[in-house]
């Protein structure tokens, strides 16, 4: 796609809510699953507890939503944390920030992916040998999906989302309404298994520890900030938008389940034993039994948590870019694909995500604990960022003073409570896995100041405010390395005379055994007849041939030794190593060759030489190679190519340059008038191409 196409690509709020609510709407199912794990020790009294627990979840994603609605407003373009803590907070927080999100949003494509494998398997137990494998499926179909763009992504993506929030909908309508008519004690269509014997007493600690858990709900909420850049202008809008239709669903459900999960009496079970059946997958059978109303929400359930990853493949592309942008990650993020969306960005989200669904064998529980950590960092450190950017505001009036304290507090009290929360997380999840996260933040905090470094000092060497100095300019000594005499190596030769009268010819004498004196006394004398012969008729230095022997049919020591001794001959002056290729056009091609050329050309690369350059001569086959074989000039008027000597001085191209007014230098043909010696090279370069036209 051009780069015109990219307005074309951008998406509304009907596109927003699939491509960046799937991650917020997807948690509602392992949100409140995650909570229930941690009180079943309670029996069946957890579900008396898991009202409590939700509570102050719901309570904080309004705080959330507050707070994002005036970063949205504050940063149209780009309102991620990383973006707001490095104009607010510095350097360090935002690499704080960015490393955060980088964290969450893979953690949030494996944990999404196996909750929906896990939903899956709830429907259907037989499926539960082969978890990792659908995981591992349902990550290359979502990575295929996104390198096509967002907004075909979001477009694909519609139909389980509306169906997701209809279908569950529906049920928690149905479900409430039998639980309002039954006196609170209604009766299930399908009981759920009933829950174990209590083992512990609730307690402070336990809640914590289940609130902690049930705060992985509200880790899609930062979604919309980060990606405004994929949104339609006006984006404060659709950002809104977007960002509304996510809270309202994801908290309606939250206070639905948890509502329901106590009047039915549900609880969480152990995904890794088989007859595992998710929270949702119980409750909608409790409701509506297992008719078809139950398979197409559990089937839409399936997708959405699967595709629930689709928010960190929109999400962290774009924060690689911003951050690549500022050279903390390699250039490679920053720049588009085909498709117009970030490819490097996307296939490092699917290969590490991949690799954490693998190690942790697509088990949810076992990656819940790593969880969240990121999202509530990421939360802390951005309305702390906002703090900080309305007290700029205030001090420099930019709105009325009562506008401006009034957003500050709400950005201070979202700081004070995501903080609060994530204290809470790291305390509870500490021992069993949130460890990890908290290990690697640093270590990644530490690889983007690395490759930041890199560039800084490349920039550095790279640097030259003075003037070009064009003094001391030689033609360079060139080095030709050939194995065999062919079209190949008469066309290198024909190349390095054009650019040096001081050409070396190294022939690489049988790599493929050992070395014949006869076989050196024929290539000497073709080389004189075939080479020094035509060198000394067009009037140039005919190039020196040294017959390098290679006993241990390896080229590259022999080589450089050749390269040291011509460098010692010739002080001072830069060489040119000229290596000829053919070019692989097929893939079956590159099995048939021995590659020693592009071993050379590695080899001297990296041997980081400052008079030595590497020039790759490609031969394509199929293809006229030959250099110099062109007709030069333009046609007669019989139609034959004019020689050099004629096209230097054609009328048509000394028209072009030659002065008005008569100048010494070097006299025209017939008909026109003289030219200067410096007209005269513009002429000759203009036959080349450089200044364009067709009989130039």
């Amino acid at each position: 796609m051009a780069n015109r196409e990219l307005k074309e690509r951008k998406i509304g709020a009907l596109e927003g809510l699939p491509a960046m609510g799937l991650d917020g709407l997807g948690s509602s199912a392992y949100g409140p699953e995650a909570a229930l794990t941690i009180l079943i020790p309670l029996g069946a009294a957890a579900t008396s507890f898991v009202g409590w627990v939700m509570a102050p979840i719901v309570v904080l994603l309004a705080i959330l939503f507050a707070s994002y609605w005036q970063t949205i407003r504050a940063y149209p373009n780009n309102g991620g944390a990383y973006v707001v803590a490095k104009d607010n907070l510095g350097t360090n927080p935002s690499l704080l920030a960015a490393a955060a999100l980088m964290v969450d949003y893979v953690l949030n494509v494996a944990v999404g992916i196996a909750a929906g494998v896990g939903a899956l398997v709830s429907a259907v137990p037989t499926l539960h040998a082969y978890i990792l494998p659908l995981c591992l499926g349902i990550l290359a179909l979502v990575t295929i999906v996104n390198l096509r763009g967002t907004l075909d992504a979001g477009r694909m993506f519609a139909l389980p989302t509306y169906l997701f929030v209809v279908s569950f909908g529906i049920i928690l309508a149905v479900g409430v309404y039998k639980v309002m008519t039954s006196g609170g004690s209604p009766q299930p269509a399908v009981p759920p298994p009933p829950m174990g014997e209590a083992i512990e007493t609730a307690s402070l600690w336990l809640l914590l520890r289940a609130f902690a858990s049930g705060c992985t709900a509200m880790t899609g909420v930062e979604a919309v900030s980060n990606g405004m850049t994929a949104f339609h202008e006006p984006t404060i809008k659709y950002g809104h938008r977007t960002l509304t239709a996510i809270v309202v669903i994801l908290g309606t459900l939250l206070i639905g389940i948890a509502f329901l999960a106590r009047a039915y009496g549900i609880g969480a079970m152990d995904q890794e034993r088989e007859g595992y059946r998710s929270v949702l997958s119980q409750l909608a059978a409790a409701i509506v039994g297992n008719g078809a109303l139950y398979y197409v929400a559990i089937g839409s359930l399936l997708c959405v948590l699967a595709l629930s990853a689709n928010t960190s493949f929109v999400d962290f592309p774009r924060l690689c870019r911003v951050v690549a942008q500022d050279g903390f990650l390699p250039k490679s993020f920053a720049v588009a694909g085909r498709r117009l969306v970030f490819d490097v960005g996307i296939l490092y989200l699917a290969f590490t995500s991949g690799l954490l669904l693998t190690v942790f064998g697509g088990i949810t529980d076992r990656l819940i604990p790593l969880f969240a950590i990121g999202a509530f960092l990421t939360f802390t450190i951005s309305q702390t960022g906002m703090v900080w950017h309305w007290r700029r505001a205030v001090a420099a009036a930019e709105a009325p003073k009562k506008e401006l304290k009034a957003h500050l507090a709400i950005n201070a009290v979202g700081a004070i409570t995501t903080g609060t929360a994530l204290i809470v997380i790291i305390a509870a999840k500490f021992a069993e896995g949130a460890w990890i996260t908290i290990l690697v933040l640093p270590l990644v905090i530490v690889l983007l100041k690395a490759i930041r470094a890199y560039y800084d000092e490349l920039a550095n060497q790279l640097r030259d405010p003075a003037p070009l100095n064009l003094s001391g300019l030689t033609p360079p000594i060139v080095v030709v390395a050939f194995e065999s005499w062919n079209r190949l190596s008469d066309n290198a030769l024909k190349f390095a005379l054009s650019i040096s009268p001081e050409v070396v010819a190294v022939h690489l004498l049988q790599l493929s055994g050992p070395d014949a004196a006869d076989e050196q006394r024929n290539l000497r004398d073709q080389w004189r007849k075939d080479v020094e012969v035509p060198a000394l008729q067009a009037g140039l230095l005919p190039p020196r041939l040294i017959v390098l022997q290679a006993q241990y049919r390896t080229i590259q020591q022999p080589m450089l030794r050749v390269i040291d001794d011509i460098r010692d001959e010739f002080r001072g002056r830069r060489l040119a190593v000229l290596i000829p290729e053919v070019i692989k056009r097929r893939w079956y091609q590159h099995l048939l060759h021995t590659h020693r050329a592009l071993r050379l050309r590695s080899r001297l690369i990296g041997l980081g030489r400052p008079d030595v350059t590497v020039i790759n001569l490609p031969w394509r086959l199929d293809v006229d190679n030959e250099f110099g074989n062109e007709p030069i000039g333009v046609p007669d008027s019989d139609g034959k190519a004019k020689t050099d000597s004629e096209a230097r001085f054609d009328p048509t191209c000394v028209s072009r340059v030659a002065s008005d007014k008569e100048s010494r230098g070097i006299p025209g043909p017939p008909g026109t008038k003289s030219i200067s010696a410096a007209d005269a090279r513009m002429v000759i370069e203009t036959r080349a191409g450089l200044f364009g036209g067709p009989n130039c």
